[in-house]
């Protein structure tokens, strides 16, 4: 078995300390250059815990992480993002120098206390995202977020100041905004694993939806996403970029598809119909019918009679 090593960080400072690097210019927020990095190598495998927001474009050649279940390599330029505690374990060829190009910010939650940012940065679901689904930056892209870059560097080596916070605030902020861009690109580009992941989701509500419904409800996006091997986040995302829907909006469609089918092929009554879908009110199931086609199920019902 490959010797291991786990890390825990609670501040930025204390990475700074056992990575070789010089104290932070600002004790919340940090830009670290990945080739200046000199972490012991004390096994094979070295397993770390940030108890901080992470965001990092690496290239590690002659290692292979491990974020979550998925083991990855980092060949090329990848831009993925971690939320506080979550692990990430890097595994060295025995035979190799470890030496990571690229940069990570690290940023405490206590720099966003205050800022719109502190409310808003939950709503970035790729902090979530597992590696294997990490951003692939195209070269126009790299040069814009390294250009963010330098100007976070600046501010957190000047002389702190009453704007300091909001600028860097504002960077961080800028760069996630960037981010979501790039991937609603990475979703449309990658047509052909994408499709097969939305086919693959077809199957997976198709068979649910021949299950017992009524005492079952309907499956949870973490569901879905386990059945399909990715996060949830990613699928959402995936979802609004590729078919303009969310994962509820989605799953209600498929509902009022089943729901036309058995009222213009079944004799069942329209509350018996609401009961199988697993709704508890015939009232819900009739409101969710009507705004989806402008039709009570009744009205539907008569339109084929």
């Amino acid at each position: 078995m490959k010797n291991s090593i786990r890390y825990r960080f609670k501040t930025i400072s204390e990475y700074h300390k056992l990575a070789g690097l010089p104290k932070p210019g600002h004790p919340l927020v940090s830009v670290v250059n990945l080739e200046d990095v000199k972490m012991p190598v004390n096994g094979l495998s070295n397993t770390m815990i940030f108890d901080f927001y992470s965001i990092a474009l690496k290239r590690v050649p002659d290692a292979k992480i491990k974020y979550g279940q998925q083991m990855s390599d980092f060949d090329d330029g990848v831009l993925f993002f971690m939320a506080p505690g979550q692990v990430f374990t890097v595994e060295v060829h025995e035979d190799r120098i470890h030496r990571p190009t690229g940069w990570m910010i690290l940023f405490h939650s206590d720099l966003l206390w205050n800022t719109p940012l502190a409310k808003t940065i939950k709503d970035y679901d790729f902090f979530d995202y597992t590696l294997f689904e990490a951003l692939h930056v195209a070269e126009n892209e790299e040069i814009t977020l390294n250009t963010i870059i330098q100007q976070l560097i600046f501010e957190t080596n000047s002389n702190i100041d009453s704007f300091t916070q909001n600028v860097i605030i504002a960077q961080i902020a800028l760069l996630l905004n960037y981010a979501q861009r790039f991937y609603q690109r990475q979703f449309i580009t990658r047509k052909a694993s994408n499709h097969e992941i939305l086919d693959r989701l077809e199957n997976v509500i198709n068979n649910y939806l021949k299950e017992d419904l009524a005492s079952k409800g309907l499956p949870t996006v973490t569901y879905i996403a386990e059945k399909l091997n990715i996060s949830a986040g990613y699928l959402s995302g995936l979802l609004k970029t590729l078919i303009g829907l969310n994962m509820q909006q989605y799953l209600h469609q498929k509902l009022i598809d089943l729901a036309k089918e058995k009222l213009s092929t079944t004799d069942l009554s329209v509350s018996e119909i609401a009961y199988a879908l697993g709704f508890g009110h015939l009232q819900s199931f009739t409101k969710l019918f009507k705004t989806k086609t402008n039709l009570t199920p009744s009205a539907f019902r008569q339109s084929f009679n």
